[in-house]
């Protein structure tokens, strides 16, 4: 008996020492390479006022080499990234072609410097998974090892983009299957995060933090968690607004019986006649829109027009849609920050800032089904005070948004009410969702009897001859 528990015990300190060793050497790495990937995309935007004309007007153009990079040197490169990492997870032993990291990077900062709506999250663990696929090739790891680390890669690649460790590990184990946490990859992912985190602050990346604490001092605030409860509703239906919008655009454009190059040239020549319609604000990263968004005092109704979030989405859809290459995160912190924001002033109140905060969450909450992610995240942003709001609102998002994900890589395993029936172990685009046969049958017994009860009416009121 003792032998027994002294083996185990041994066993599970030698893999534990592996694990810890692996993932620290991995999270450097990858937080070295996201650095310049943050860097780049820094110095991108930086030099968007030295041209002479305004920038956005090479968005065609830089779309068309967009396209022809991607298509070119690394076809796994298109999109926002993430999908391509869960579809490489579940579907080819983790393996990610070694070309993605520079292509990815090249054609992401191509096209946020033309202003393309798209994000640096995605792009970041696309990154991060490549380098830990390609570490484990080269070592020769077998299949379950390399699975593993390429997990913590996209961990590490999440929580150096986000400024957010602990988020950014739970988020790149949450995202693969919804309703399944791997429990066996959380300490790695963790290390991972951490490790890729700390090294990008030493190399000069700044993050940007929200000094919104909220409720300090109010122990109950029964209205207000009513209005969150709304809130998480409103999150819901904005959530799939925006997955059906992404996923529509994208079938839409791909039926278009027209060269990719053309498609990319007049989504980009589309974008341009938008913009100057109206305004920059939904180009690019959208980074300032989403700190207006977070102040209590600013003026939504002069500087931040209620339809925001809705022309984020088209502007986001249209660059992915066209062959943009970027990330999805950074878009749905902008359409969520600027919904809440709106909804706190339809609501009144002091509160525009927390609503516009739980809609940074609650969004990413319905968007990519991760809540437990964007609970911590909200913690780590905005402050403690702000949990238990958060995590009410980011589940009800999450679970109003449906069967749905912008990530179409995702596998299925949960149904997210009782009465539907759904297959799991699908990836989340190819499920289909119907009603319970027990409950097509109670829908049918009760027909009858109302059925039943009508004749038995009609019967009565009508007279004898």
């Amino acid at each position: 008996m003792i032998k027994k528990h002294v083996t185990e015990q041994t066993a599970i300190f030698f893999s534990v020492t592996k694990w810890v060793f692996l993932s620290s050497v991995v999270g450097v790495i990858i937080g070295a390479v996201v650095s310049f990937f943050l860097k780049s995309i820094e110095y991108a935007e930086a030099q968007q006022s030295s041209l002479n004309f305004p920038y956005y007007f090479l968005l065609p153009i830089m779309l068309v080499l967009t396209v022809w990079i991607v298509k070119t040197f690394a076809p796994n490169a298109e999109g926002h990234g993430t999908e391509k990492v869960i579809e490489a997870i579940h579907k080819k032993d983790a393996k990610i072609d070694i070309a993605v990291i520079p292509v990815k990077l090249l054609a992401t900062v191509m096209t946020i410097f033309a202003g393309g709506s798209v994000g640096k999250e995605g792009p970041g663990a696309q990154i991060g998974a490549g380098t830990a696929s390609f570490i484990s090739t080269a070592l020769k790891f077998r299949k379950s090892d390399r699975k593993k680390l390429v997990i913590c890669g996209i961990s590490a690649g999440f929580a150096s983009v986000f400024g957010t460790p602990i988020a950014g590990a739970i988020f790149g184990v949450e995202v693969l299957i919804i309703g399944v946490i791997m429990y066996d990859v959380l300490l790695p992912s963790f290390i991972a995060g951490f490790a890729a985190f700390t090294t990008t602050q030493l190399l000069g990346v700044e993050y940007t933090y929200y000094d919104v604490r909220f409720y300090q001092q109010v122990a109950l605030d029964i209205p207000l968690i009513l209005q969150v409860i709304l809130a998480g509703i409103f999150f819901g239906v904005i959530s799939d607004i925006l997955v059906t919008s992404l996923s529509k655009s994208s079938k839409i454009i791909k039926k278009l019986k027209f060269s990719p190059y053309l498609k990319a040239f007049a989504g980009g020549v589309f974008l341009v006649i938008l913009t100057l319609i109206f305004g920059e604000e939904y180009l690019g990263l959208g980074m300032d829109s989403i700190k207006y968004a977070l102040i209590p005092a600013y003026d939504a109704e002069t500087n931040l027009p209620w339809y925001a979030f809705l022309l984020k989405t088209i502007f986001t859809s249209v660059t992915l849609g066209v062959g943009g290459s970027g990330g999805i995160i950074t878009p749905v912190f902008y359409v969520g920050a600027t919904s809440g924001n709106w909804f706190g002033h339809l609501v009144g109140g002091d509160h525009v800032a927390l609503f516009a905060a739980l809609g940074f969450v609650s969004v990413l909450s319905g968007a990519t089904n991760a809540p437990i992610a964007a609970t911590i995240m909200a913690v780590e942003l905005f402050g403690l005070e702000i949990a238990h709001y958060a995590a009410l609102s980011a589940i009800i998002s999450f679970l109003l948004t449906g069967h749905r994900s912008v990530f179409n890589s995702q596998k299925l395993g949960m149904r997210k009410s009782d009465i539907l029936d759904v297959e799991f172990g699908q990836d989340i685009d190819d499920i289909n969702v119907s009603l319970e046969m027990k409950e097509i049958d109670k829908i049918k017994k009760m027909q009858d009897r109302l059925r039943q009860k009508r004749e038995s009416l009609y019967t009565k009121k009508t007279p004898k001859k």
